[in-house]
């Protein structure tokens, strides 16, 4: 399996509701380094495991767009909108943010990340920037 399939697979996955998607996707020395809205953060394995149990009480489902999806050997560089549904609300589903990840892929597993998030807003919604594309 290529490196860009393995991460399709991943975004197209039941994060928000399956439990075991992090020990079939992620490689445990895995790091991802995130620049987001709320500063620079390292996630190692554990640390991404507690995020998505977060994410799955916080969330019912998780849907990624994609704009762009890039594979160089094992490399996969992918932009792409989050969109999800709350738990709260569930017949709603939302924009959450946009991001551009590089993953680098080891042993058929998400092994490193380089990955930089930004809030969605109406302004990126309604440009053609972020309009799906076939990949």
């Amino acid at each position: 399996m290529s490196a860009k399939d393995i991460v399709k697979r991943f975004y197209n996955s039941d994060l928000a509701n399956d439990e075991s998607i992090i020990s079939q996707f992620f490689h445990k020395e895995c790091e991802l380094h995130w620049n987001s809205s709320r500063g620079f953060t390292v996630l190692r394995y554990d640390d991404i495991v507690s995020f998505f149990e977060g994410t799955r009480q916080a969330y019912e489902s998780l849907r990624f767009v994609f704009s762009h999806l890039l594979e160089d050997g094992p490399f996969v560089t992918s932009r792409h909108t989050l969109f999800a549904n709350t738990i709260e609300n569930p017949d709603e589903e939302v924009a959450l943010a946009h991001f551009i990840s590089i993953w680098e892929v080891k042993d058929n597993q998400l092994f490193k990340c380089h990955e930089i998030s930004q809030l969605a807003d109406e302004s990126t919604m309604h440009s053609n920037s972020f309009k799906e594309i076939k990949i």
